[in-house]
């Protein structure tokens, strides 16, 4: 699993919203309505807890957090409503107790790109506080003041315009465990953002979708090499020559011999080396059949040892997506994967579509499938960038 982003909302819109703007970052997201697995690396999910009391609200923010730490979660952002609806208190709180102790929740819901403010501690909506407007007096969950320090009972933290990203980092730390920050224009949520990227795992961020989009932008500057996988169990001279010219462009390439693909104990330490390479997260990692040998090697043999450790790799390391070259190697690592199918949305080349896998624990990988026998010499490059590049789903 590659995931990397938790969104954790009280309901299913503000999930989707906030999600969206890691897509548009290049994320891989999904919006997930009930567990499972996940080739993500932002997931968004909701604990349909707005209209919940304190108590209760508390309890399914405090298990979900645990379950997005369990599943490997690096940051968490919890997603709070613009106009301050829900259980804001009861929830930040429940993260904070799910979380290392000295973690601090910086609180800024501004959302300007939609009349959302943050000035002096108070919320406004188009200038008018947000319990003077319609929302103050929602039936499910009214408001009975606009500042959100005394909402939180936390201290409103001032972040000075001049200051560094360390200093504004040791304010909010300071002032914790929450927080709350003004931001009444984008420069002001960057301002924001950059701060809690500098606390790294030290921050939990709590915001509407307009504190997620320059967070967003920040922590994909943080992510991993991704790496390319390429799988060639085509024998066919061209794809040969493809996959020479991948070589020759840098892609760190395993090929098997005959007797480590016939020796159980062989193979087991050829998977080794591959999975070796892969933890290095080089930009593109080749497996590659070998040429023609004696009649016991049989086609099936190639693919679906290759297939197994494409598998081995996917589960090990972080892939950005799969190009696979032959009919019979392509089919066996989608049965390894246990995919149902590819959504195509594109290609890469005439005869070279592009999607995503569809069903499996894989479901959402960029995946690129090739005959062997035909394409220009550098179809394999372009393959491998393509897949590199197609982060977000379309």
């Amino acid at each position: 699993m590659s995931l990397r982003i938790a969104v954790l909302a009280d309901d299913l819109t503000g999930a989707g919203d906030t999600a969206v703007q890691f897509a548009r970052a290049g994320w891989t997201a999904e919006l997930q309505l009930v567990p499972a697995e996940t080739a993500a690396e932002v997931l968004a999910v909701t604990t349909d807890s707005r209209a919940c009391t304190p108590d209760e609200a508390a309890r399914r923010v405090s298990a979900a957090t645990s379950d997005l730490r369990a599943a490997g979660a690096r940051h968490l952002y919890k997603k709070i409503d613009s106009t301050l609806r829900g259980q804001l208190a009861a929830e930040i709180h429940a993260v904070l107790s799910a979380l290392p102790p000295g973690v601090v929740a910086v609180v800024c819901p501004a959302f300007p790109a939609v009349g959302r403010t943050v000035r002096d501690g108070t919320l406004l909506v188009s200038g008018t506080p947000v319990s003077e407007t319609a929302v103050g007096t929602d039936p499910v969950t009214p408001l009975t003041t606009s500042s959100i320090p005394a909402l939180l009972d936390a201290p409103l933290v001032a972040l000075d315009p001049q200051g560094s990203p360390a200093d504004w980092a040791r304010t909010l730390l300071s002032a914790g465990p929450v927080v709350v920050v003004d931001a009444q224009d984008d420069a002001d949520l960057h301002r924001v953002a950059t701060a809690v990227v500098e606390l790294g795992e030290r921050a939990v961020a709590v915001g509407s979708a307009g504190l997620a989009e320059p967070l967003a932008e920040m922590w994909r500057g943080e992510a991993p090499t991704l790496t390319a996988l390429v799988v060639v169990t085509s024998l066919h001279d061209a794809a040969r020559e493809q996959s020479r010219a991948l070589v020759a462009a840098g892609a760190v390439c395993h090929e098997p011999t005959g007797e480590q693909l016939l020796d159980d104990t062989a193979w087991a330490q050829f998977v080794d080396a591959v999975l070796a390479s892969a933890e290095q997260q080089p930009e593109v990692l080749l497996l590659r059949a070998p040429e023609r040998g004696g009649a016991a090697v049989t086609p099936v043999l190639v693919a679906d040892r290759l297939a197994g450790a494409a598998t081995a790799v996917l589960r090990r390391a972080t892939v950005a997506g799969l190009v696979v070259t032959g009919g019979d190697g392509a089919r066996a690592v989608m049965a390894e994967l246990e995919a149902t199918g590819i959504r195509l949305h594109g290609q890469i080349a005439p005869g070279v579509p592009l999607g995503r896998l569809v069903g499996g624990w894989a479901a959402g990988l960029a995946v690129a499938t090739k005959a062997g026998g035909f394409g220009d010499t550098d179809v394999l490059i372009t393959a491998a960038q393509d897949v590199r590049r197609d982060r977000s789903f379309e």
